[in-house]
């Protein structure tokens, strides 16, 4: 990830409730795990038909986010960005 990508990601990590969040990148199943505890300590999860889970913690708080199928949201802004060119 390039510097310019992570600079544009500021605004959303700023105006998240979230104060800490840890990511990690499955590349061979292309799922995406953010954790806003660590060690997650996820007791409960629900999954919408876009197969973004939501993880909470024992008090029903949002602990994280699971993505599958990551890459489809750069095949989405790609696409997004082409639609102006040409």
């Amino acid at each position: 990830m390039g510097e310019v990508e992570i600079i544009k990601m500021i605004p959303h990590v700023v105006r998240s409730r979230q104060r800490r969040i840890w990511i990690d990148y499955d590349e061979d199943a292309d799922v995406l795990y953010m954790n806003f505890t660590y060690p997650p300590k996820v007791v409960e999860h629900e999954e919408d038909e876009n197969g973004i889970v939501r993880n909470y913690d024992e008090k029903g708080k949002l602990a994280g986010l699971t993505i599958i199928a990551a890459t489809r949201f750069l095949k989405a802004k790609d696409e997004e960005r082409g639609k102006g060119v040409g």
